[in-house]
């Protein structure tokens, strides 16, 4: 799979998300996605300064990406 087709799936998945980070006022963008499989991605908003993003970072955004996704390897915050 190439990286815009990667592209296009990892944002599909970030849709999926957001409305529960919108609750929050927060939200997250997604920001490069290497050809090492690696994908980096910002919190926005008040998720930007929440001390528990990590947590939705590898359980929540990184879980559902590499369940969707083929090739990708990682999801990384990028400030």
């Amino acid at each position: 799979m190439d990286i815009e087709s990667k592209r296009e799936k990892i944002e599909l998945v970030l849709e999926s998300i957001r409305p529960y980070l919108r609750k929050d006022n927060g939200d997250i963008e997604l920001v490069r996605v290497g050809e090492d499989g690696i994908a980096d991605v910002r919190f926005l908003g008040e998720c930007a300064r929440c001390s528990l993003s990590i947590m939705t970072l590898r359980a929540g955004v990184e879980k559902a990406v590499l369940s969707q996704v083929q090739g990708i390897r990682r999801i990384e915050a990028v400030p």
